[in-house]
């Protein structure tokens, strides 16, 4: 519903009501706002007969209203300290003239002398005055400081429209056609916020795309962000890659979302993301909320890179990840992956009539061909990718990945020109901009057109990690230039989505994986497969293209079975002395020889009793040992509670941890102010709430 104009606003009030009201009622209804001033001095005469009659020969009666009128006129006068400097004068007079008159009425009577006319023609006056001053405010543009449009260099700008809400402001304007433009209001920003005393990002701009000389001005005068926010749960659990990707909340409340795939209903391309941030801004942080919210749906695979930190950042979620590389050997054999299945995806593509990836592309095909998952290749730390391979890296993959059903992420601390080539930035298209140390770094990331509208990331700094602004694709404009605070995800609930989801997340596709191992040879083929949280035991086997007799990769095997071999696991060194070629001259059929010597270093250590549980028999026992805790009346646990417990099934702490997440989440237990204690949420309890 379209919001009215001050002008619309009156009169919609002053419309008569609909209903068969005549003539009088029309004219009774527009009288309405205009009445209560005339109230008031009718009010004020008929008043002062009664007070003439018990006050006339009271001394004491006249210097009381003396001192009423001085005092009511004072305390006007010390109230209107806070408006405008003609509202206040105005009030304070009027005042002064009406107590004055009652107070000469009171004691020496309404009719004597010249008080019946002063009455008759001073309050119908003061009256008119006041209809008059609420006529003209109809167009006032001086909003509440008398002129703050002409103090920011915005003479004659017209107030068109103004909402307000708690904590924020929406101010419609109208610029003077042929002398101010919208540009204009952009360098006055900085102003507003110092003659509003707000900080300098709380004052935002939004131009009309109709028009060169409207818009409108948001206000936030405090920060709502500053408390953080605990990542509520999976958005879309199981879902598709194709729903929205939920990373944190505006200062409005609204939850902030970012798309990967294309749609073409919606008018809106694939995406490919640049994050920046400078150090401490929390920019790693974002990442692992984004990347956890996308290993809980079913059709998307993720190939991501960190050659700086390795497993330091994306070490909770390296088990759900298709391909992990860690070196700069396997990021560089990432980046030639990319670069071959492109086309290859594409020829698939289009071989089933799709223009691009959508959600059907993942199911089996009419034909029996197994489907294509998405594909997100996230670099985090790009800088040293780009630094050791060429500034062109990702700029092939930029400008063709998308019609490939491809998304691809560059993560890094500052995109400047000479880490990062104009033309890669350029194809990027999206960016998720944190802290940055100043206005020119924040250049690298945001559009002038946002950085007009009122962001600046480089208010924040390093001061306030998880601050961020998000410029994507199916991102209204209206939240470019508004900031938005990323979810915080702890270890435990990135492990617990490892965990949790590994059922449901998708093997890479045929075409996928065997261009991938064709170009990247054994750092695909043979790459790491990473435990899931709380087991010693690989992943289950991965079929690899390059040698068929491996056992077929499908879902995450059943809870109640054994996991399988990994059929690559130990052969992934990149300091290895062989190359591909190498590789490829092996007979994968011939038989290896029998070993003729057995060497033994030191005697075995004797083989510890430990119970063979199955992943689905371990929670059990977990459930079991919680509901034994309870019945001995404990109040509080600790996941070192369970581990004397869990260590003779043969799991591991990491896996315990999980699983006391797991019970938080599903309501046995609560967290408590002091960090990994939880106090245990009885049945009666769980009820009652």
């Amino acid at each position: 519903m379209s919001q009215l104009t001050p002008e619309q606003l009156l009169e919609e009030q002053l419309r008569a009501a609909q209903g068969g009201g005549g003539v009088v009622e029309y004219l009774l209804h527009r009288l309405k706002p205009h009445l209560p001033p005339w109230l008031v001095g009718a009010g004020a005469g008929l008043v002062s007969w009664p007070a003439h009659w018990y006050w006339s020969d009271n001394a004491a009666a006249t210097a009381g209203l003396t001192l009423a009128s001085v005092a009511l006129t004072g305390a006007t006068w010390f109230a209107g300290k806070s408006t405008t400097a003609q509202r206040r004068l105005h009030s304070a007079i009027t005042v002064a003239a009406g107590t004055g008159w009652f107070t000469a009425a009171a004691i020496a009577g309404p009719n004597v002398g010249p008080m019946a006319g002063l009455y008759f023609i001073g309050a119908p006056s003061l009256a008119l005055s006041w209809n008059i001053r609420q006529i003209l405010r109809r167009n006032d543009a001086t909003g509440a400081d008398g002129g703050i449009w002409e103090k920011v260099g915005l003479a004659k700008t017209l107030t068109t429209r103004a909402e307000a809400a708690p904590n924020k402001a929406t101010i419609g304007y109208q610029l003077p056609r042929g002398e101010l433009t919208n540009d204009d209001v952009s360098k006055a920003l900085p102003k507003l916020a110092s003659a509003l005393d707000v900080p300098p990002n709380a004052v935002r701009h939004l131009a009309d795309p109709e028009s060169a000389s409207r818009g409108q001005i948001t206000i936030v005068p405090h920060d709502l962000l500053k408390n953080t926010v605990p990542c509520p749960g999976p958005s879309h659990p199981g879902g598709s890659i194709a729903a929205p990707v939920h990373v944190g909340i505006y200062e409005d409340g609204t939850e902030a979302t970012m798309y990967f795939p294309g749609d073409p209903q919606a008018a809106r391309n694939a995406m490919h993301l640049l994050v920046m941030g400078m150090t401490g801004s929390g920019k790693s942080e974002g990442g692992l909320t984004a990347l956890a919210e996308v290993l809980t749906r079913h059709d998307v695979i993720v190939w991501a890179s960190d050659p700086a930190k390795a497993d330091q950042t994306l070490g909770p979620l390296l088990p759900a990840f298709d391909w992990a590389a860690l070196d700069m050997p396997s990021t560089k054999a990432m980046v030639k992956a990319l670069h071959a299945v492109i086309p290859a995806r594409t020829a698939w593509l289009a071989k089933y009539g799709y223009k691009q990836w959508e959600p059907a592309c993942a199911r089996a095909q009419a034909d029996g061909s197994p489907g294509m998952p998405y594909l997100l290749a996230w670099f985090e730390e790009a800088a040293k990718t780009i630094r050791e391979t060429d500034e062109d890296a990702f700029t092939g993959i930029a400008q063709e990945a998308r019609s490939a059903g491809v998304s691809l992420v560059v993560s890094m601390q500052r995109a400047s020109h000479n880490q990062m080539s104009t033309d890669t930035r350029a194809s990027l298209g999206s960016s998720w901009c944190h802290g940055v140390r100043n206005d020119t770094d924040a250049g690298f990331a945001l559009d002038d057109d946002v950085l007009d509208a009122g962001a600046k990331p480089q208010v924040w700094k390093d001061k306030k990690p998880g601050y961020s602004y998000l410029v994507a694709n199916g991102i209204p404009e209206t939240f470019w230039a508004t900031p938005l605070r990323d979810y915080l995800t702890g270890r435990e609930y990135l492990e617990w989505v490892v965990v949790a989801f590994a059922d449901i997340r998708p093997a890479a596709d045929p075409v996928t994986a065997q261009t991938a191992a064709k170009a990247a040879g054994r750092h695909y083929a043979q790459r790491t497969r990473h435990p899931l949280p709380g087991t010693t035991d690989p992943q289950p086997a991965q079929e690899d293209p390059t040698m068929p007799d491996h056992p077929a990769r499908g879902l995450a095997q059943d809870d109640d079975q054994a996991p399988a071999f990994t059929a690559y696991d130990g052969y992934s060194n990149p300091d290895d002395d062989y190359d591909d070629e190498d590789l490829d001259a092996i007979d994968p059929e011939q038989e290896l020889p029998r070993p003729t010597t057995v060497v033994q270093f030191a005697e075995r250590p004797p083989a510890q009793p430990k119970i063979q549980l199955t992943p689905k028999q371990a929670r059990q026992a977990m459930e079991d040992l919680l509901d034994e805790f309870e019945a001995e009346g404990r109040t509080i646990l600790s996941p070192h509670d369970f581990m004397e417990h869990c260590d003779r099934h043969g799991r591991s702490r990491s896996w315990v941890s999980g699983q006391v997440a797991q019970f938080v989440m599903a309501g046995r237990l609560a967290e408590t102010d002091e960090t990994g204690v939880y106090r245990i949420v009885r049945d009666d309890e769980d009820e009652a709430a």
